[in-house]
């Protein structure tokens, strides 16, 4: 009996020296302390630690610098390449962090309003219509088993690229009483189909009882140019269609400059909305290669200034963006790009691609005079904090326009083929 309480009561002072320890300070910065450390070449990382753990490179390597304070660790990078950092408590190891130094990398932050012309991969279906025949009203396509967001590739085995494409299948067929073989693509994957067309009584023409597009066009931001290859990554969230809300599949597009000309002010319930056209020139300073949850990705042709940072800078990884204050470069007017002044309120450090990375509020007050916040058209305006490109910003939150979503710059880098785990250092001009 006497036994039973002695275990009883041992057992409940070291529950609570267990729940004291995890509560102490050198126990819960020992948890912050990253299992593993990327940084690029020339920056510095710096973490607490309490006073007795001392930190020791394990590998005699170079290219990690190692400054040691009584509370911190500060590790500077000085060549890219993989090192190991054990941290020690009275001679015991307790934790070893793996540390990664990437090449120097840099890209040039845009800001400037651009054209969008995508061109899809075949015919999109936006909607049907009832074809007026003389036994009634028909859709030929709905009967057939199309529905609205399908992508007509091809009919009678031949490849189908834009709307003109289509109508001489549509007459021959008609007129010779034939059924057209359709490939359709659809989310859920390919499939054939017999469409006949029917004759449209009042307008003597043969009809499928589609409505089809082949283009989408818009404005939105860039974000950022890659100097070594030319790629780009603008928007910073996918293009879909404004019938099917569906994403638009793209065979190729072009991106041309553009001119904010108005803005219609963002609010509660009610996103803004720049207001631009084309530049008159409709010079084309790029293409569209990719349209993804990330933005649209190409490489141009022509450079582009936005007149504020036109050098290369650097980036941050997701792990590296902090909660604070932070810079966007849009345009609000006409072709000038500014910067206006924003608040981190928070941020994931993510380990896999995602497009909601941060959230972010307008704090300027000129720009929330302007817009009253983020209008649409200002997704793709790069996010700068601490003189490094950190992300995009990608939707405006409806019931506050002032907050909205980032996404981080190190996906939008991935989504255009750049990879910044193995990229060289930018040549001294």
């Amino acid at each position: 009996m006497k036994s039973e309480i002695i275990r009883k009561i041992i057992g409940g002072i070291l529950l609570v020296s267990l729940v004291s320890i995890i509560f102490l300070q050198p126990f819960q910065q020992y948890l912050n302390i990253p299992k593993s450390i990327t940084i690029f070449e020339g920056q510095k990382f710096t973490f607490q630690k309490a006073a007795p753990v001392s930190a020791a490179l394990v590998s005699h390597k170079t290219n990690i610098s190692l400054e040691q304070k009584k509370n911190s660790v500060s590790l500077k990078a000085v060549e890219n390449g993989k090192n190991e950092l054990l941290l020690e408590y009275a001679g015991i190891p307790i934790k070893m962090v793996d540390v990664q130094v990437l090449k120097d990398f840099r890209v040039i932050p845009g800001g400037q309003s651009i054209g969008v012309k995508l061109n899809t991969v075949g015919v999109l279906v936006v909607g049907h219509h009832l074809v007026n025949t003389l036994a009634g009203k028909k859709s030929p396509g709905e009967m057939a088993g199309i529905r609205v967001g399908d992508i007509i590739t091809e009919i009678n085995g031949n490849k189908i690229e834009k709307m003109t494409d289509v109508a001489p299948y549509v007459q021959e067929a008609g007129q010779n009483g034939q059924a057209l073989n359709m490939m359709i693509s659809r989310e859920s994957g390919k499939f054939t189909t017999k469409l006949t067309p029917l004759k449209d009584k009042g307008e003597n023409t043969y009809k499928l009882g589609l409505y089809i597009r082949d283009s989408a066009a818009g404005i939105g931001t860039m974000t950022f140019i890659h100097p070594q290859s030319k790629k780009y990554g603008a928007l910073g969230h996918v293009i879909s269609d404004m019938d099917t809300k569906k994403p638009i599949v793209v065979e190729d597009g072009e991106i041309v400059r553009s001119t904010v000309t108005s803005i219609e002010k963002g609010s509660n319930g009610d996103p803004g909305e720049k207001l631009a056209r084309f530049s008159s020139d409709r010079e084309i300073v790029g293409n569209i290669q990719k349209n993804s949850p990330f933005g649209i990705f190409g490489e141009i042709n022509k450079q582009i200034k936005n007149g504020i940072l036109d050098k290369p800078i650097p980036i941050a990884l997701s792990n590296q963006v902090k909660e604070g204050p932070a810079k966007i470069l849009t345009v609000v007017n006409d072709d000038r790009v500014e910067e206006f002044d924003i608040e981190i309120v928070s941020t994931i450090p993510q380990k896999f691609p995602a497009t909601k990375g941060m959230v972010i509020k307008i704090t300027d007050p000129k720009l929330l005079e302007k817009t009253g916040g983020i209008v649409q058209g200002m997704s793709g305006s790069p996010i700068i904090q601490d003189g490094k490109l950190v992300g995009a910003v990608t939707h405006v939150f409806v019931n506050d326009p002032t907050s909205g979503y980032g996404v981080h710059i190190e996906w939008m880098l991935h989504e255009a083929g750049i990879n910044i785990y193995d990229t060289p250092k930018e040549k001294a001009s």
